[in-house]
């Protein structure tokens, strides 16, 4: 079963999930991440920013070659749905992430603003109904719930 951890209480939510990925991807992790257009693309940048020495080879889901896809460590992708990896999913969308029941970890990144912890409730609750093992992580205070 999917094991769900909140972030809440994140300030820059696009540039949190770019550390989530970096510290994954660096393990060896295979990581998806999905949120609405303007996010991932703030996330592609970031990526390829993140350092002078680092590089996070990632690709979007919607217009990569089928085996880039299957290659690629991090995909960024509108929806989890058919994606080639099922290790960790990274939520930076308002929304429930389709087909992250899939997934072994699925991390949801909550910022500061009422709407988007309000969205984060009902995923929450969604996820408790099902049964699902939730953990809370306090961006601010750093600790673990």
């Amino acid at each position: 079963m999917t094991e769900v951890t909140f972030h809440f209480n994140v300030a820059d939510p696009v540039d949190y999930a770019g550390r989530l990925v970096r510290r994954a991807a660096g393990t060896g992790v295979k990581v998806v991440v999905t949120g609405d257009a303007a996010a991932l693309e703030r996330l592609d940048a970031a990526l390829w920013t993140a350092s002078p020495t680092d590089f996070f080879p990632h690709c979007h889901a919607a217009t990569a070659e089928p085996h880039v896809l299957r290659a690629s460590p991090v995909v960024l992708a509108a929806s989890a749905r058919g994606t080639p990896h099922h290790e960790v999913l990274v939520n930076v969308g308002g929304g429930m992430p389709d087909g992250f029941e899939k997934f072994e970890r699925l991390n949801e990144v909550v910022s500061q603003q009422e709407d988007d912890r309000q969205q984060a409730r009902a995923r929450w609750k969604h996820y408790a109904s099902r049964g699902y093992a939730i953990r809370r992580y306090d961006a601010v205070t750093r600790e673990m719930g």
